[in-house]
């Protein structure tokens, strides 16, 4: 009961601590919106998809994109928690390094998860149907997508020792993950160097699968969804392993 206990108290914390930051609750609500809206319509010409426009191609993208640069800034945190003691603190606690990881990882995807549930509800903005079946189908691919996101950031982080280097870092690894995803344009009409790094992107089915979710029989999988299922599984356990002893090995 101790462990659970645990893995609660870190989720709530993180979920407060989001909820009361206003800035970043803004922020998911204006980022995603600019990219549809601006990016969306000044290129739209130039994409050739039947039966969709590009703003409809895109969108699951956004949310992709939203997903992941909130899951790597919540690794900010474990540097803030490092600085003020926070962390040494529940590092000694009589709970296993297991429930600390997994305690601030469900609680940064709930965090990760709530904005990307907001750049879900701009879909009305972009005429993309929004209904309740497909938002019962796409909400638990955003929480399975989001895990391993957030284990990258909290990965880092429990590497790092300044913000300053974790802000570098994070930009050399999260940015190469959005742009070679397929997010913004379709991956099997992109150079051949370019197709050859999105395959191995983890988040290239992530967005695809979402791809899939909203947009339905308009899209076609880049591989069957089983398959892509099965990757982004073996990528959050993969990231989840590596997340715990990466926190395991802190004094």
């Amino acid at each position: 009961m101790s462990e659970l206990r645990a893995i609660l108290t870190l989720w709530q914390r993180e979920v407060k601590r989001y909820f009361r930051d206003h800035t970043r609750v803004v922020s998911s609500f204006v980022q995603p919106a600019l990219w549809l809206l601006i990016f969306g319509s000044a290129v739209r010409i130039n994409f050739a998809a039947p039966g969709l426009t590009y703003q409809e191609f895109i969108f699951p993208g956004i949310i992709g994109q939203t997903m992941l640069f909130t899951s790597m800034f919540t690794g900010v945190t474990v540097i803030w928690d490092r600085e003020f003691g926070f962390l040494k603190e529940i590092m000694v606690a009589p709970v296993s390094r297991l429930s600390v990881f997994v305690g601030k990882m469900i609680g940064n995807a709930t965090d990760a998860v709530v904005q990307a549930i907001i750049t879900y509800l701009l879909g009305f903005l972009i005429g993309v149907p929004i209904s309740a079946l497909t938002f019962l189908i796409t909400l638990p691919l955003m929480i399975f997508i989001a895990f391993g996101l957030v284990c990258i950031g909290l990965v880092i982080a429990s590497f790092m020792g300044s913000l300053e280097s974790f802000g570098v870092i994070q930009s050399f690894v999260s940015l190469p993950l959005f742009f070679l995803s397929g997010a913004l344009f379709p991956l099997t009409t992109a150079p051949v160097w370019i197709q050859a790094i999105g395959w191995g992107n983890p988040l290239t089915y992530g967005v695809d699968l979402l791809r899939s979710a909203i947009l339905g029989s308009a899209w076609t999988p880049l591989i069957p969804i089983g398959y892509e299922i099965l990757i982004v599984a073996s990528f959050d356990v993969g990231l989840m392993l590596i997340g715990t002893w990466a926190f395991g090995r802190r004094k």
